[in-house]
């Protein structure tokens, strides 16, 4: 969770301010400490709650978003689906990280019918956080797409309504704030039915979702052949080239070489970045390599491994 934005909800809430909060890719809107509505960019929002649930045309709510609410707010409904708004989308804004940013702004005209104190909503959220199980997370909801398992491996399995649809709605293509929005339902309410299908064996696991590149070069290089160690400066971007076969008379290049044939392929592997580790001094030259005596016992389980690796 953002302790950041939580910690911002916190004090605006103890200042009783008026405005909108700012954070990732949605905001709450606060009416005198109170929160009244929160929209992101992941869930649905509560126009469309309310149209799907005829509690209200588009037109209705346009004219409400204009300041002419009518009798809309004196409908219960609205109150319900105000507050599954408030709570599907402060989940997915309190798991996010980024810093919050609050300006003054005019009282949300939904002040009447929704008003949660910041403190029930943040230990809400958190909640829903101890609840988390399983491999789908919530930065998931819009990165990975929905698969169907190809096999099922129980002969009988219990669905609800809900979970039904879900799974009827995965096509291996929409992400689950994707169907979401098709369906007209929370996002996080589809997250739960997804983690559920899941477990059940119905919904395929996620791929990870890598954030950083995997370094490359590293397990499958071998040490650079040695005159060209010895005579050229290391590059700081390629790859060292596949060695050229190493007589038994030839010593290694460093001193200290593990025993054992598996042992021995760690210690070519960590020669591959030799060089890395010797790059130059500060005006970027490379320091040659001094050599030590090997005994001729390590020098002969080397051989051994490099010939087994050729």
């Amino acid at each position: 969770m953002s302790v950041a934005l939580a910690d911002a909800l916190h004090r605006l809430g103890e200042e009783g301010s008026t405005g909108v909060l700012r954070a990732g890719d949605g905001e709450f809107h606060l009416v005198r400490g109170t929160i009244a509505s929160v929209g992101c960019g992941r869930t649905i929002g509560l126009d469309r709650l309310v149209v799907e649930a005829g509690v209200a045309t588009a037109e209705d709510w346009r004219r409400a978003g204009a300041g002419d609410p009518g009798g809309l707010l004196g409908r219960p409904q609205l109150e319900t689906l105000a507050l599954l708004s408030v709570f599907d989308a402060a989940y997915f804004l309190l798991a996010s990280a980024g810093e919050p940013e609050f300006r003054p702004a005019p009282e949300h005209w939904l002040a009447p019918v929704c008003h949660i104190a910041p403190r029930a909503l943040v230990h809400e959220c958190e909640r829903r956080n101890d609840n988390e199980h399983g491999p789908w997370s919530a930065d998931l909801v819009t990165k990975v797409a929905v698969v169907p398992a190809r096999r099922i491996r129980r002969n009988q399995v219990v669905l609800t309504g809900s979970q039904a649809e879900i799974l009827a709605a995965a096509d291996t293509r929409r992400s689950i704030a994707e169907i979401a929005r098709d369906l007209g339902r929370t996002t996080y309410g589809c997250l739960v039915a997804v983690r559920d299908l899941t477990t059940a064996g119905l919904i395929e696991t996620p791929e990870p979702v890598w954030t950083e590149q995997p370094q490359r070069g590293r397990h499958l290089a071998l040490a650079p052949d040695l005159a060209d160690h010895r005579t050229s400066t290391p590059s700081t971007t390629s790859v060292p080239a596949l060695p050229k076969r190493i007589p038994g008379s030839a010593g290694p290049t460093r001193p200290q070489l593990e025993t054992g044939a598996r042992q021995g392929r760690h210690a070519i592997d960590e020669e591959a970045t030799a060089t890395a580790r010797h790059r130059g001094n500060r005006a970027g030259t490379a320091e040659p390599e001094r050599w030590q005596q090997v005994d001729r016992e390590t020098l002969i389980r080397l051989r051994a491994a490099l010939e087994e690796l050729a």
